[in-house]
């Protein structure tokens, strides 16, 4: 075998290498064999090699050593490049691979190649071979180049399209302009949004068929929508630039004419100025007609407690040495009081929600104080209307909770007052109270409000939560109201984190279900229901015509160890009665519903006091005034009454007092004045302008054993204050008055030299309840906010909590 030294590597090829190097040089192509090593050593090449290359072989092999990683030293992109494609190859087992790269030539230019490479079986010195042919493409590279260039320069958008004979039009190239507005896949199957166009203006596309289809230039107009969701109009100018496979193929490029003159924006912006101006206008117009129905609306509801206000204060004091009947007159006032203070409530509060400032409370509360409160609101409207009102509990365990219990009561309120109106007498309302589920740290309460009125049709429905959004005008003016109150309790609810939802049929009545969840208290109310043996061992039987009030009264009980049977009529209580007594099985106690539908309480009563004797304690349960009754029951035999609906805590202390075990725990009527303890020896400026207002909250700060100086404006608060060293513990600070007005006041005070003027507490006093006037108190200096009407409890506390934080 023939050998000749190859290079001044010591490599060797043999005489069939030679042949085939002869073979090469005849194709007049670059060819070249190298060793697969970390260099890719040059092993062979044929004259196109190094004439492409720009290098004489004897040079190029001086320099480089037949080693590429050298030439390639000045392009150390391109050689990762290269040998990043040479080893992928390898790793995944191809026979060879082909790249479009660039080589740099001896004159420093570059040259654009196609590598063509096959890995074959042969070894040397144990390194596999692989050949390569290099095709100069560097012209063909330089045209596209070009003609990218050109598209990109073209002005508008520019596309490449080939048109079918169906018209089907296939995308082949776009500018990136147009790309970009309309190019790329929408990514929802429908193949891009370039072709959505297209199917949009098929129309005028198809009266350029003819013209189309023979490969004569076309000119239309198209509107179109880009990725941006913009409209454009665009001019069509498509010149046939090829043929493929008998189709034509059309340079196209689209013109945006949407603004081609200045006079058509002036146009079309005064046409959305008139359009704008339109809008503003029935904008304004349905404002007023809302803000007239409003305050239509506002006065029917304001005039409704005003007039029972001054009502009980007349009857009041015609009664004034009536103590009882004046302590009634005063209650009613304080509801009706707190109806319209409600009112106002809800305008500030729809306010608040619009502006999204409502905050929802997270503290601990009862809820048999809510329902307290409630049905001390809604029993004496639903008898005075003639409608029968019940509060069923169902399954109720947890009553110690956590959450804001002052706007459940207020969307209970909401919704039980539209059922007040809303059922004719005779009618009825029920507020059904149910414990869906316990978790280890909540509970889940679900409060249904239902009545037997007037009902709702459902395009009513589907609108009922939108503020001032009433049924029809006529219903508006019967029945009244602000048109508020739904979208208010919808908003409360949903930042509750419950839900609202509504059944409702015309003339059937309707029923309003609101599902929320409640943290439980940590205090469960253990040390005022601890289990007495005493009491566990009565024998109690309930009788009630309502089945859920019957079961729920028979699970407190059984919660106190109390055993219990339960009836559904007056006439079957007697027969109960009877039988324990001739077995010589007497219940102990016995709990009847004062309207029962055949028998009522009072009758009942006497029937068993007949059977029985003295020996069966009776209680009247009722969720009415049983005052109208309680000498006639007590005539009968009663021995003590309770109101509904019955929780575990008045039941326990009821049970507690009747059977003489114990004392029952007292508890404060709502509204009921009480005397503040640890307030005594406090020493307040009160600032306040009004005469009237000025009293009331003299008379409070009083009851908390307050002594108190009087100023009637901001002046004479700051004189009296500077005046004063060391005197006052706290500034109680109406804003509006004359002369100096409270943030003035505030102002002087803290400016002062007197030796308290930065830490004396001052507190806002004031009718300006708005969340932005409480921030402004704090921005003037002070150190709370008390709103008006003045609340007893609040004005406390927060004298409490200030003074706390001064030690």
């Amino acid at each position: 075998m023939q050998e000749k030294e190859a290079g001044n590597r010591g490599l060797h090829i043999t005489a069939a290498d030679y042949e085939y190097s002869t073979l090469m040089q005849l194709m007049g192509v670059s060819v070249s064999k190298h060793l697969l090593d970390e260099h890719y050593t040059v092993v062979w090449a044929n004259e196109f090699y190094y004439e492409l290359i720009g290098w004489p072989k004897e040079e190029y092999e001086a320099t480089f050593h037949n080693q590429p990683d050298i030439y390639y030293q000045n392009d150390p992109e391109e050689w990762i490049r290269l040998t990043n494609v040479v080893q992928n190859a390898m790793a995944e087992g191809q026979s060879g691979y082909r790249l479009l790269s660039r080589i740099r030539r001896r004159d420093g230019n570059f040259v654009w190649v196609q590598f063509s490479t096959q890995f074959a079986e042969e070894y040397i010195d144990g390194c596999q071979v692989a050949y390569t042919v290099l095709t100069n493409v560097d012209d063909l590279v330089r045209m596209q180049k070009e003609q990218s260039v050109t598209y990109e320069s073209l002005p508008g958008f520019v596309a490449k399209y080939r048109i079918d004979n169906d018209l089907r039009m296939t995308l082949l190239e776009g500018n990136t302009r147009y790309m970009n507005y309309f190019g790329y896949d929408a990514g929802d199957g429908s193949g891009g949004l370039h072709l959505r166009n297209i199917e949009a203006n098929m129309e005028a596309i198809l009266e350029q068929k003819e013209n189309l289809m023979s490969g004569r230039s076309v000119h239309f107009v198209m509107h179109v929508k880009s990725r941006f969701d913009q409209f454009l109009w665009l001019q069509v100018n498509a010149s046939c630039v090829d043929w493929q496979d008998g189709c034509p193929v059309y340079l196209i490029i689209f013109i945006d004419i949407t603004d081609v003159t200045e006079l058509r924006k002036m146009h079309k912006k005064l046409t959305e100025q008139t359009e704008a101006l339109k809008d503003a206008l029935a904008a304004a117009e349905s404002a007023n007609r809302a803000k007239s129905d409003f305050l239509s609306r506002m006065s029917h509801e304001i005039r409704t407690p005003m007039n029972a206000i001054i009502g009980m204060t007349t009857i009041a004091a015609a009664y004034i040495d009536d103590q009882k009947r004046v302590a009634d007159c005063l209650e009613k006032i304080g509801y009706s009081s707190r109806h319209l203070m409600m009112l106002i409530n809800d305008v500030l509060d729809m306010s608040k929600i619009d502006e999204g400032k409502m905050k929802i409370a997270h503290e601990p509360f009862n809820l048999e104080n809510v329902a307290e409160s409630i049905t001390s609101i809604i029993y004496p409207q639903a008898v005075a209307k003639g409608l029968h009102f019940t509060v069923p509990l169902v399954d109720v365990v947890d009553t110690e909770l956590i959450g804001d219990d002052l706007r459940l009561n207020q969307v209970l309120l909401n919704l039980l007052s539209n059922a007040l109106k809303f059922t004719p007498e005779g009618g009825s309302i029920r507020l059904e109270i149910r414990q869906l589920r316990r978790y280890e740290n909540c509970v889940r309460l679900r409060f249904t409000v239902s009545d037997t009125g007037i009902g709702m049709n459902q395009e009513f429905m589907d609108r009922l939560f939108l503020p001032f959004e009433q049924e029809n005008a006529a219903t508006g003016k019967k029945y009244g109201g602000t048109g508020l109150g739904m979208a208010i309790s919808k908003n409360l609810v949903t930042l509750m984190g419950g839900t609202i939802s509504i059944q409702s049929e015309p003339g059937e009545g309707s029923a309003f279900a609101i599902e929320l969840e409640f943290d439980i208290s940590g205090k469960a109310g253990k040390e005022k229901l601890q289990k007495q043996p005493a009491l566990e061992a009565l024998k109690v039987l309930v009788a009630d015509d309502d089945r859920d009030s019957c079961i729920h009264a028979a699970l407190l009980l059984e919660t106190l160890g109390i055993h219990s049977d339960w009836v559904l009529t007056g006439k079957e209580c007697v027969e109960k009665i009877s039988g324990a007594c001739r077995e010589g099985a007497d219940y102990d106690v016995c709990l009847v519903d004062w309207r029962m539908p055949d028998i009522n309480g009072v009758e009942v009563t006497r029937r068993i006091r007949e059977v029985s004797g003295p020996d069966t304690t009776i209680i009247i349960i009722t969720a009415y005034d049983w005052s109208v009754i309680e000498q006639s029951a007590r005539d009968a035999g009663a021995n003590a009454f309770l109101s509904k609906p019955i929780f575990a805590s008045s039941l326990y202390n009821t049970l507690l007092s009747v059977t003489g075990i114990g004392r029952a725990v007292e508890f404060s009527a709502p509204g009921m004045i009480t005397r503040q303890i640890g307030m005594e020896g406090y020493h307040v400026l009160l600032a306040e302008d009004n005469d009237l207002n000025r009293e009331i909250a003299l008379e409070l700060l009083k009851m908390a054993g307050i002594t108190v100086d009087c100023a009637r404006d901001g002046r004479e608060a700051v004189d009296k204050f500077l005046s004063c060293r060391e005197r006052y513990d706290l500034i109680l600070m109406d804003v509006q008055m004359p002369v100096m007005d409270g943030y003035q006041a505030t102002d002087a005070i803290r400016k002062s030299e007197h030796p308290r003027a930065r830490t004396i507490p001052i507190v806002a006093m004031t009718a300006d309840a708005f969340h932005e006037d409480v921030m402004r108190a704090y921005s003037a200096g002070m150190n709370g906010h008390i709103a008006k009407p003045i609340d007893q409890k609040v004005l406390y506390q927060v004298i409490s909590e200030t003074m706390a934080g001064q030690r």
